[in-house]
């Protein structure tokens, strides 16, 4: 008997920062889901040939270097992606930037508030912009969604985060747009949803997670114990793009341990 299979034969992806951490194991299980997948690296070239070389073959794998800290960064990407594969069915925003070394409000510089604010919030209005407007040119498949968006957030972006109000404004900002892409696109059979993690284990977390008091902390305050690992961020993402999340539109998904009950 077969199992239930999570399949996305057929689509295009789009997955932003997909040369790392939460990013890179996105892309490999959209590529092991039969997808076509295009992402996204800034400066990490080496990680992002070695990752296409190790998914798939590069007629179903691509890697495209992008700056996204504007709009036109954000159309420019989707536009790329699009000449990579001729349409594009999903679009995964998993780019971002943590500065991460605290920083009191009092003493925040305006230049580290205006380049967190470009990167993780102005991009994300580009990129979503000029997907919406080319999955509206495309016709689905009998049944299924016209497209599918997945924001990635994050519980500070539900709880703020002290010394981070930069990193905390972006993330519950992209909720906001979740549900307000929601409301405006599920009517026209694009579904948009979201994914916030808690603690995961990825390079940009490592030194807060690694140092011995800070990461018993952080691990004493997640009912399961520990942090999680790239992967189980992955699996939700895959899932809200599947035929199997076809009623599930504006959601805030917690992937977090069970450290924030809120939606």
């Amino acid at each position: 008997m077969a199992g239930v299979r999570l399949a996305l034969d057929g689509k295009v992806v789009l997955i932003t920062g997909g040369s790392r951490g939460i990013g890179a194991e996105t892309v490999r299980l959209f590529c092991e889901a039969g997808a076509r997948v295009a992402f996204s690296f800034r400066k990490a070239r080496e990680r992002a040939v070695a990752l296409v070389a190790e998914t798939a073959e590069p007629e179903r794998c691509r890697a495209i270097q992008q700056e996204l800290s504007t709009p036109a960064d954000g159309h420019a990407l989707v536009t790329a992606a699009v000449a990579a594969f001729g349409r594009l069915d999903i679009l995964v925003v998993n780019h971002g930037i943590w500065p991460p070394e605290d920083m009191p409000i009092s003493q925040m510089p305006e230049e580290q508030w205006q380049r967190t604010l470009a990167v993780n919030l102005d991009s994300v209005f580009g990129l979503v912009q000029a997907a919406v407007a080319q999955m509206d040119k495309q016709t689905p498949a009998t049944g299924e969604a016209k497209g599918h968006i997945v924001l990635i957030s994050s519980t500070a972006g539900q709880r703020g985060e002290a010394y981070h109000a930069d990193y905390a404004v972006t993330k519950g900002a992209l909720i906001s747009l979740t549900k307000s892409l929601s409301s405006e696109l599920a009517p026209r059979g694009i579904r948009v949803n979201c994914v916030a993690p808690g603690w995961v284990a990825t390079e940009m977390s490592a030194i807060a997670v690694g140092d011995p008091e800070m990461g018993a902390k952080i691990r004493a305050g997640i009912p399961v114990g520990r942090v999680a690992s790239p992967r189980e961020i992955a699996g939700p993402v895959l899932f809200l793009c599947t035929p199997l999340a076809g009623f599930i539109s504006g959601e805030v998904l917690n992937v977090n341990g069970g450290s924030v009950l809120v939606g």
